[in-house]
């Protein structure tokens, strides 16, 4: 099992060369205050001096530590020191430390500012155990230098970001001269981990305590437990580290103290025990994580051969890539307008789907909703019906009128009809973006390849729109030409004039009879009064003479000869009445017929002159505007983008195919 630390770090290593963190491996994240003694602890494992020191933030970018265990040197040719994974190998570890301080300068400048890019550092040495641990930047309250404001919540948040790996184990690091329960290492650890699965908790400074004062109750688990233990260490002090004492010495020393102090948990305790704990722990996580990680690899490898399908290889005969291109588009096209396309929608309708509803329901609502009447009064009947006359009072109601009132209603059809084609056209441009969407991504790769498609395409339709209009408007002057009264769904006009007379004299003879029967209920005494007051009228008047109802006006009001209009608000009579209805229902019967005859025909002169003929052109006409050989190496030019991303998902591939190789290396019997 001791194979797996190092399995881990190859495949740490592959993905370093990729710059991502798609795969989430198993590593331990170091975590702790600013200045609790995280980087003691880590010296202590490595056991020589390596990292920087000073005041303040001085770890201010993650540092992804390797420990590799080799032979001693005697016994192999392999130098005790350190790689940085981006260059260099190192024989001397303050060589190392200037490396770390370079690295983090040139990423996150030389002002204590931080950055959340890692450096990578191999080490190899015959005094460590194989490990793999992630130093992060200590928790900080006050910004100093260019830190910004929020320098704690960015701190917090990279820290989040590398323990809320569920395949990573936590060490926290709290001084042991602070207040355990105030721990931000812990706080931290318990967002992502409540139970304590995950976490390992490490006491520092255990020498620093005041006087008479231990950190048993702590170490024992009795104050906060923790699922994976509590260790406690003692770090070498600033005087220690100012007059160079060696780390061996540290460690002898620790090992005096805890047994002078916590003799029962000496053996439990101290650098050394840190180290084959954590050893230990990290072997068994990977272990456990081993399948699913597994399973991660491969999953991921094939949606990344996948996308890598998708992006196409490299054009090499440009006539051949062209016409595919040009042919597959004209056929998605094509087939998103009759509905068989691969790529159906299911969150609103387009193509033709969408061209029958603009046909069958928004067109077709619209004609319903036109009233044959509407924009038609009774007085611009009754004008018409005069000025159809001339100078002689009509007999009947002349045909002029009828004419001239129903071409009145029926011009009312064009503007919805034309509204109609253009709801089409502009379905058919949106078809244009779904194909380059869904359909055709090669399209995506050219974006001049694109643009020229689109151009031609749209041209197509700008070029027949005006035809189609022509047509549509040429429906409606074919049955303004010619008004057929004798269609054989429309109602002779002595039939409606009949019906209307017999409704009236109905009408008529219901009022009389009405009047009758309320006469019959008159008092019988007061007959002979109303008789005798009428007697007296009509004395009266002869009096006048014949012409006197003409020369004296009721009320002063004088007659206008020169007012030829009819008044609106008179009252007509029985024969305009009659003319009037006539008239209306005359122009209603025609006007269903002809909005009839336009709700069929304008569909179909739309799918003719538009859909249609763009439809059977629309591949002859790319080929003929795209297919030139000037053009061929202008119009496949690959975005940069996209060549960008064919790199980036290609090295991916490879990396994922590497790790793959590396976890089949592992058999059954290295995991036990």
């Amino acid at each position: 099992m001791e194979t797996l630390i190092p399995v881990i770090n190859r495949l740490q290593e592959v993905f370093v060369t990729v710059g991502a963190e798609i795969v989430q491996l198993p590593q331990i994240v170091v975590v702790g205050s600013q200045s609790s003694g995280k980087s003691s602890v880590l010296e202590s494992l490595v056991g020589c001096d390596f990292l920087p020191r000073g005041s303040g933030i001085v770890t201010r970018r993650p540092l992804v530590l390797q420990l590799v265990n080799v032979p001693p040197l005697e016994e192999r040719k392999h130098t005790e020191g350190g790689m940085a994974l981006h260059v260099t190998i190192f024989t001397d570890f303050g060589e190392i430390r200037r490396e770390i301080e370079e690295e983090t300068e040139r990423g996150s400048g030389d002002n204590k500012g931080i950055s959340s890019e890692p450096i990578h550092l191999k080490i190899f040495s015959p005094h460590v155990l194989n490990l793999t641990l992630v130093d992060l930047p200590g928790i900080t309250k006050v910004p100093v230098g260019d830190q910004p404001e929020d320098i704690e919540t960015q701190v917090q948040e990279m820290i989040l970001s590398f323990i809320s790996n569920p395949n990573s184990l936590i060490l926290a690091v709290s001084p042991a001269n602070s207040d355990l329960a105030t721990s931000d290492a812990l706080k931290l650890a318990r967002e992502v981990d409540p139970d304590g699965r995950r976490t390992l908790l490490v006491i520092s400074k255990l020498d620093l305590m005041d006087a008479g004062t231990d950190a048993l109750e702590v170490l024992l688990g009795r104050v906060i437990p923790v699922r994976l233990g509590i260790i406690g260490v003692v770090n070498r002090s600033q005087h220690d580290i100012n007059t160079q004492k060696s780390l061996t010495d540290a460690a002898r020393d620790e090992q005096a103290f805890l047994q002078r102090h916590y003799p029962s948990l000496a053996s439990r305790c101290g650098s050394r025990y840190l180290a084959r704990t954590l050893s230990r722990l990290l072997m068994h996580h990977i272990r456990d994580t081993l399948p699913e990680l597994k399973t991660r690899v491969t999953v991921l490898s094939a949606q990344y051969q996948a996308r890598l399908n998708s992006y196409g290889q490299p054009v090499e005969d440009h006539s051949a890539t062209l016409l595919q291109i040009v042919t597959k588009f004209a056929s998605d096209y094509c087939n998103t307008i009759e509905g068989t396309a691969r790529h159906i929608q299911t969150s609103e309708l387009c193509g033709g789907a969408r061209i029958c509803y603009i046909f069958h329901e928004t067109f077709g609502r619209t004609l319903q909703s036109i009233d044959p009447l509407g924009g038609l009064t009774e007085l611009d009947i009754l004008t018409a019906i005069r000025n159809a006359t001339g100078p002689r009072p009509a007999l009947f109601v002349p045909e002029v009128s009828f004419e001239l009132l129903v071409k009145k209603q029926i011009k009312r059809l064009e503007e919805p009809s034309l509204r109609c084609v253009e709801l089409v056209h502009e379905e058919m441009q949106r078809i244009i973006q779904h194909c380059s969407n869904f359909s055709t991504q090669e399209l995506l790769r050219f974006p001049k390849l694109h643009d020229s498609i689109v151009e031609v395409v749209t041209s197509l339709l700008r070029k027949r729109l005006p035809v189609t209009n022509q047509m549509v408007q040429n429906l409606v002057a074919i049955e303004l030409a010619y008004i057929n009264t004798k269609h054989p769904d429309f109602t002779d006009a002595g039939q409606v004039s009949a019906s209307v007379n017999s409704q009236q004299v109905t009408a008529a003879a219901r009022t009389l009879c009405c009047l009758h029967q309320a006469e019959a209920l008159q008092d019988g005494g007061k007959r002979w009064k109303n008789d005798k007051l009428t007697e007296e009228k009509e004395a009266g008047d002869k009096s006048k003479g014949p012409l006197s109802t003409f020369s004296s006006p009721a009320k002063g009001h004088a007659i206008n000869l020169l007012d030829t209009a009819v008044p609106v608000s008179r009252k007509l009579s029985s024969r305009e009445q009659r003319d009037c209805e006539v008239i209306q229902r005359l122009i209603k019967c025609y006007f269903l017929i002809v909005r009839k005859n336009i709700q069929d025909s304008v569909p179909k002169a739309v799918m003719h002159f538009l859909v249609n003929f763009v439809k059977e052109r629309l591949q002859s006409e790319l080929v003929g505007q795209l297919y030139k050989q000037p053009l061929l190496q202008e119009l496949l030019i690959e975005s940069q983008d996209m060549a960008q991303q064919r790199a980036e998902v290609a090295q991916m591939l490879e990396a994922l195919q590497k790790a793959n190789q590396i976890i089949s290396e592992i058999r059954e019997t290295h995991l036990w």
